[in-house]
C-alpha cells in the first residue's frame, strides 16, 4: 500500500489535509524587528533548507523523517495539535505519538514533493516576534510556478527549532491540529485511536 493510500485508510490524507487548511483560513504575520544575515538563527535556516531541498529531490518518506526529527519540534507542534484534546493524551502513548506525528508530516511532505518538485529556492529577511524568528522565503518549481513559505523558528538551548510553517499564508501546523481535532471529534476524543492510525504502516 503506497503512503497516500495508507493515510487514506485511516481518514488522514492529503485531501483531507489541504480541507483543513481552507477551513482554517489565512493567518497573519507578525511584523517585528529586521534580524542581521549573519543572526544565528538565519546560519540554522540555511541548514533546514538544505536539508529539506534534499529531502525534496529524494522523494522519499525516510528522508523527511530525518529533515524533521533533525530541525522540527515535534513535541510542541504534537501537543498543540491535540487541541482541547490535549490533556487526554497519556504519558505512556507520548513517545508513540510523536512518532506518528514526525512520520505523519513525513509521508504529506513525500507526498507533496512527487507534485511539486523544487528547483531552488530564497531566504528573505528574518524578522523578530517576540521571542521567535518569523523567516520568508520563495519557492521555485521546476515547472515555473513560484510560492512563498515563511518559516517560525523557536529559540532550544543554544539553537532554534522549526515550530511552524506558513504556505502561502496558511499555518501548516494550525492545519494539522484542525484535522486531529476532527479526527477525535468523531471517535469520542480517543487519543488512541489517532495514536494507532498515525504510526499504521
Amino acid at each position: 500500500m503506497d503512503d497516500e493510500s495508507s493515510s487514506r485508510s485511516y481518514g488522514l490524507s492529503r485531501r483531507a489535509v489541504l480541507a483543513a487548511g481552507i477551513g482554517a483560513g489565512a493567518v497573519a504575520l507578525g511584523a517585528g524587528a529586521a534580524i542581521a544575515a549573519d543572526h544565528p538563527s538565519m546560519k540554522y535556516m540555511r541548514q533546514v533548507a538544505k536539508d529539506l531541498l534534499a529531502a525534496n529531490r529524494q522523494g522519499t518518506v525516510a528522508s523527511f523523517l530525518r529533515a524533521i526529527q533533525r530541525h522540527a519540534d515535534v513535541p510542541e507542534i504534537a501537543i498543540y495539535s491535540l487541541g482541547q484534546y490535549k490533556t487526554s493524551l497519556a504519558s505512556a502513548q507520548r513517545d508513540l505519538y510523536y512518532r506518528g506525528v514526525a512520520t505523519f508530516m513525513s509521508r504529506y511532505f513525500a507526498d507533496q514533493s512527487r507534485e511539486y518538485r523544487v528547483a531552488k529556492y530564497d531566504l528573505g529577511e528574518a524578522r523578530s516576534d517576540d521571542k521567535d524568528v518569523l523567516i520568508p522565503s520563495k519557492v521555485y518549481l521546476i515547472s515555473g510556478a513560484t510560492y512563498s513559505v515563511t518559516w517560525r523558528l523557536s529559540p532550544r538551548g543554544k539553537s532554534y527549532k522549526v515550530t511552524d510553517a506558513k504556505v502561502l499564508g496558511f499555518s501548516l501546523v494550525y492545519m494539522q491540529r484542525n484535522l486531529f481535532t476532527s479526527f477525535l471529534s468523531k471517535r469520542n476524543g480517543d487519543i488512541g485511536q489517532l495514536v494507532a492510525a498515525l504510526n499504521r504502516p
